[in-house]
C-alpha cells in the first residue's frame, strides 16, 4: 500500500480549499453588494415614483369627492356630464397610477432575474467544488490513523495530518451548508419574483379595464353633450331609454345548470349576497356560473339509474353511461342529500360524464356530492338554510363564492381570479395545460361582459 506523505497530504489539502473557499467566502458578500448596488442605482428612480404616485393618489381621492358630491345632486343633464367627466378622469388616474407600479415592477423584476442569475452560478459552482472535495475526502478516508502514524517519522508530524483530514471534513460540512443556503435564498428570491410578475399582470389587466371604462364614458358623455345643446326633452329621453334598458336586463333569464333560469335581477342580488358574505366578486361569481352552464350545454345532464355501479343515463339521448357517480365516494351522499331534500335520486339531475373521469356534479355550482358535504355546514351558516340545496340558486351562488374564496379568489385581482377559476373547473392552477387555461380566461372574458353590459348599466338607476 503506498502512504502518503505529510507534503502530499497537504498538497491535496491546498488544492481542495482553494476552489472550495474562494467562491462560498464571497456568496453573501456579493448577494448584499449586489442589494446595495441596486439601491444606490435605483434610489432617485424610486423617489421619483413613488413622489409621483402620491400625487396621483391624492388627485384621486380629489376626484372621488368629486363624484360623491355628484350623484349625491338631483337627476340633471349637468350632473350626469359631471359625473361621468369625473370617472374618465379618476379611470385615468388609475391608470397612471398602474402605469408607475409597472415602471417600479419593471425594474424590481430586472433586480431579482440577475440576482437569481447570479445565485444559480454559485450554485452550480459549489457543486462542481463539491464533487472534487467528495472525491478527494474518499481517497483520504482510505488510510486509517495507524497508517498514518507509521507514515510519519515524528509525533508532531503525524498529528498534523489528523488535524489536516478534520479540515477536510469540517470544509465538506461548510460546503454543504453554504449550498443549502444558496439554495434556500434562490427559492425566495424566485417567490418573490413570482409575485412581482403577478403585480404587473393585475395591473396591466387593470390598465385594460379602465381604458374600455374610459371609452364607455367618453361615449355617454358625448351623446349628453349632443342633447345639452338640444332640449332638456332629449335629456329626458335618454333617462327613459337607459330606465328602459335597465328593466330589460334586470327581467332578462340567468341561465343555470340542472335548475330553472332565473332573472338576472335575482341572481344579481344572490351574487351580491355572496360577495358581502366573502369579499367574491358578483361579475364573477357570475361569470363562472355562466361557465358551467355552458359547459352543461356541451356535456348535457344524466340521472344515476344504478346506485351500487355509478351507471346512469343521459336525460336528453338516452345513451348510458357506466360512470355518472362514483359509488365509494358520491352514491352516498347524493342520496342522504335528495332524502333530506325530499328528491328522488334516479329523477334528480346530475352532470353527465367527461371524456374522462366520473360526472355525479349538482346544480348551478357543480359540486359533487362528498364536496358538498363538506361544504354543508358553512353555506347553511351564511344563507340561514336549515338543510343547504344544491340545485337552490341562492345556496349554489354561496357555495360557489365560499369554494372561490377558499381557492383565492379575493381582492378583485386578475390573475387570483383566474387561477381560482382555473382551480375550480380542474383543481390546477391555468399553468397546468391550455384547456384548464382557456376556462380561467373564458371566466375572465364572461366577467368582463357581464360587468360592463348587465351591472354598471345598473348603476343609479
Amino acid at each position: 500500500m503506498r502512504l502518503f506523505s505529510r507534503t502530499i497530504i497537504l498538497a491535496i489539502i491546498a488544492g481542495l480549499l482553494a476552489p472550495i473557499a474562494l467562491p462560498y467566502a464571497g456568496l453573501v458578500a456579493d448577494a448584499q453588494f449586489a442589494h446595495a448596488q441596486i439601491a444606490q442605482l435605483s434610489a432617485e428612480d424610486q423617489a421619483r415614483l413613488q413622489a409621483e404616485l402620491v400625487q396621483v393618489e391624492k388627485e384621486q381621492k380629489e376626484a372621488e369627492q368629486t363624484l360623491a358630491g355628484a350623484q349625491k345632486q338631483s337627476a340633471s343633464l349637468s350632473r350626469d356630464i359631471l359625473i361621468l367627466t369625473t370617472k374618465i378622469k379618476a379611470a385615468q388616474l388609475n391608470i397612471k397610477a398602474k402605469n408607475l407600479l409597472i415602471q417600479s415592477l419593471g425594474r424590481d423584476i430586472t433586480t431579482k432575474e440577475q440576482t437569481i442569475t447570479t445565485l444559480e452560478d454559485r450554485i452550480d459552482h459549489g457543486k462542481e467544488s463539491l464533487a472534487q472535495i467528495m472525491r478527494k475526502t474518499r481517497e483520504l478516508d482510505a488510510y486509517n490513523i495507524p497508517v498514518i502514524l507509521l507514515s510519519q517519522q515524528t509525533l508532531s508530524g503525524a498529528l498534523t495530518d489528523i488535524d489536516t483530514f478534520e479540515s477536510v471534513q469540517l470544509s465538506l460540512k461548510t460546503t454543504f451548508e453554504n449550498i443549502r443556503s444558496a439554495k434556500s435564498q434562490t427559492e425566495s428570491e424566485k417567490n418573490a419574483l413570482d409575485k412581482r410578475r403577478i403585480q404587473e399582470m393585475d395591473a396591466r389587466a387593470a390598465i385594460q379595464q379602465e381604458q374600455k371604462n374610459i371609452e364607455r364614458d367618453q361615449a355617454e358623455r358625448q351623446q349628453l353633450l349632443a342633447a345639452s345643446k338640444s332640449t332638456e326633452k332629449t335629456y329626458t329621453q335618454i333617462l327613459a331609454e337607459k330606465r328602459k334598458k335597465a328593466a330589460e336586463i334586470r327581467a332578462a333569464l340567468f341561465a343555470l345548470r340542472d335548475s330553472k333560469a332565473i332573472p338576472f335581477e335575482d341572481a344579481l342580488a344572490y351574487a351580491t349576497l355572496a360577495s358581502k358574505q366573502t369579499g367574491i366578486r358578483p361579475a364573477f361569481l357570475l361569470a363562472i356560473l355562466t361557465q358551467e352552464s355552458a359547459l352543461g350545454k356541451n356535456v348535457g345532464s344524466c340521472y344515476l339509474t344504478n346506485q351500487a355501479s355509478g351507471e346512469g343515463v343521459s336525460s336528453k339521448s338516452g345513451t348510458v353511461y357506466p360512470n355518472v357517480m362514483k359509488p365509494g365516494r358520491d352514491v352516498g351522499p347524493f342520496v342522504e342529500i335528495t332524502g333530506a331534500l325530499g328528491l328522488d335520486p334516479s329523477k334528480t339531475l346530475v352532470s353527465c360524464p367527461q371524456s374522462v373521469g366520473w360526472g355525479g356534479a349538482m346544480g348551478p355550482a357543480q359540486f359533487i356530492a362528498s364536496t358538498w358535504m363538506l361544504f354543508k355546514n358553512r353555506i347553511a351558516t351564511a344563507t340561514g338554510s336549515s338543510y343547504p340545496n344544491p340545485w337552490n340558486p341562492r345556496d349554489a351562488f354561496m357555495a360557489s363564492a365560499i369554494y372561490l374564496t377558499d381557492l383565492g379568489a379575493l381582492g378583485s385581482s386578475y390573475t387570483g381570479e383566474q387561477n381560482a377559476a382555473c382551480k375550480y373547473y380542474s383543481g390546477s392552477s391555468c399553468s397546468k395545460s391550455s384547456l384548464i387555461r382557456s376556462y380561467g380566461t373564458s371566466v375572465m372574458s364572461h366577467a368582463d361582459t357581464i360587468q360592463r353590459t348587465m351591472i354598471d348599466p345598473l348603476q343609479g338607476i
